[in-house]
């Protein structure tokens, strides 16, 4: 079985040579001189050769020669090999995976991964953008780190750390008799064609639940939700991140009575622990947008 090099006693050697001596050395390892010896004989008996000479001045033997870049060779190593391990190990290497609901993902994600990266510019990120239950299934089966995303429902596979809640209104086109209102009731849409959409299910078990009920339309997609309103196909109630930056011919109202909200929360898949990129990630999520309970 071959002899365990310590890279500690092989820099011991490498700082003899570079310092022409055992006593140079000794002063720059802050060792005393006879330690120092001590230790490189103990390395020589293990090796079964000298490395030195004895002359005690740090000339070094053919064996030592030989050795002299092969130990600088595993030092090199041995000390990428742990900033690599460290810098893993601190969040600023590895590779980040996480999905996002659309309205996070174009509103909230651009600044929050600018400022990420300017801290932490080592990690790659991928960030994909789902639907709310999308989402939570790609959590599931472990195919991104974590999700950012509405839980409708519970589910025992994850871990939801609730961020921040997004209030729910209405969507109408601008020339709507609705359009100057600055608040609505659910009883004021009671007769409105209502077009469902996939965060409609915000109103379920609320007294605005009859709207969805009785709705005839539903649109997952976002784009063909805004072209059916601007079209004068009907109205809609949706969070206010989701509804659409720049111009357009549609107004959001706040729902006043019943008071709804979207919450939005960081989901994780339960009892299992975050790379260190993900979790440096994470942190930094929750630090930026958890709002107190």
């Amino acid at each position: 079985m071959p002899p365990e090099l310590k890279i500690q006693l092989l820099r011991y050697v490498v700082t003899v040579v570079e310092e022409g001596g055992f006593h140079a050395a000794a002063r720059r390892l802050h060792r005393t001189q006879p330690a120092l010896s001590m230790a490189i004989r103990d390395l020589e008996q293990k090796l079964g050769q000298p490395l030195f000479e004895r002359t005690g001045k740090g000339a070094m033997t053919p064996f030592g020669q030989y050795c002299l870049p092969r130990f600088r060779d595993l030092i090199n190593q041995h000390d990428r090999l742990a900033r690599d391990i460290m810098a893993h190990s601190e969040g600023r290497h590895g590779h980040v995976n996480l999905a996002t609901v659309p309205s996070v993902a174009s509103r909230i994600m651009p600044a929050l991964l600018a400022g990420f990266t300017t801290r932490n510019p080592g990690p790659d990120i991928s960030l994909h953008d789902e639907n709310a239950e999308f989402v939570c299934r790609m959590v599931a089966q472990g195919e991104v780190d974590f999700g950012i995303t509405s839980l409708w429902q519970s589910d025992d596979r994850l871990d939801y750390q609730h961020l921040f809640e997004d209030k729910i209104g209405v969507v109408v086109r601008n020339d709507h008799r609705f359009a100057g209102h600055t608040e609505l009731r659910w009883q004021d849409l009671i007769g409105e064609r209502i077009i469902r959409n996939g965060t409609s299910r915000v109103l379920q078990n609320s007294s605005a639940a009859s709207l969805i009920d009785n709705s005839a339309f539903f649109i997952s997609n976002m784009i063909s939700l805004i072209a059916m309103l601007e079209a004068g196909a009907g109205i809609t109630t949706l969070p206010r991140l989701a509804f659409p930056e720049g111009p357009t011919n549609l107004c959001f109202i706040p729902l006043h009575e019943p008071r709804l909200v979207r919450g939005i929360g960081l989901v994780t898949l339960a009892g299992r622990t975050l790379s260190p990129a993900a979790q440096a990630m994470a942190d930094y999520i929750l630090a930026e947008l958890r709002q107190p309970a």
